[in-house]
């Protein structure tokens, strides 16, 4: 008897954009029934000199984040692409990370987005992930330093980065075992970089601003499988 192994194909689809079409797309996760949804605001990291050239009266965007099979994931990014003209000025990008595997009843509802026809698409092995042409590179700074962060980055490739808040959570236990000691607000910058620029800002940052320095960051990256408002 023959046994196939396979896994479920998953993606976390990132869009951030300006609130307005951020309300747009939720819109449009809502009428295809996308059941878990993550928001949060955030700002993006141009200069004011940049948002004066233009034309633009802030910075402020917004992160949407939703799990869902890859065959999904792959239609949503085309409405959205289509509905909210990503990549135009003062509009915002859309991507996908792979994800191997979630809880018993995440993946349940996720497969249940599918029409039966598709559902193979979702339990397919995954590729190889050697040709990505992007990467999201996250690192996560004390309060205070996203801007160090993007002075390490942007000599090295960086074109932007989208900067949120966030808050430590663990034991102090923990802490103590571990002999680190880390501020509980923390601030988060995502970057999205070309494949051959990614080593060279992770090691920029991690010079700047790495655990051993006041800003005790720490960088990490996720290839990215599908983009569109890079390009």
């Amino acid at each position: 008897m023959t046994i196939n192994h396979t896994k479920p194909a998953f993606r976390m689809l990132f869009l951030i954009a300006t609130p307005k079409l951020v309300k747009k797309a939720m819109d449009l996760f809502k009428q295809g029934n996308v059941p878990v949804q993550y928001f949060c605001h955030a700002q993006g990291t141009a200069s004011s000199e940049v948002m004066d050239m233009l034309g633009l009266d802030g910075i402020d965007k917004n992160i949407l984040m939703c799990m869902m099979p890859k065959a999904f994931a792959d239609e949503m990014l085309g409405k959205l692409r289509k509905k909210l003209h990503l990549g135009m000025p003062n509009t915002g990008i859309a991507f996908t990370v792979t994800i191997s595997g979630g809880s018993g009843r995440l993946v349940q509802i996720m497969e249940n987005l599918l029409p039966e026809k598709k559902q193979q698409l979702s339990e397919r092995e995954e590729p190889e992930m050697s040709e990505n042409k992007y990467y999201m590179i996250m690192a996560i700074v004390n309060q205070g330093f996203s801007g160090a962060v993007m002075e390490a980055a942007r000599p090295v490739g960086a074109s932007g980065g989208t900067v949120f808040h966030s808050r430590r959570i663990g034991t102090e236990e923990a802490m103590k075992f571990w002999k680190i000691s880390v501020q509980e607000e923390r601030e988060c910058v995502l970057i999205l970089a070309k494949k051959e620029d990614k080593l060279s800002i992770m090691q920029a940052i991690g010079r700047k601003c790495g655990v051993q320095s006041e800003a005790q960051g720490i960088v990490l990256s996720l290839p990215v499988d599908e983009s569109i408002g890079l390009d």
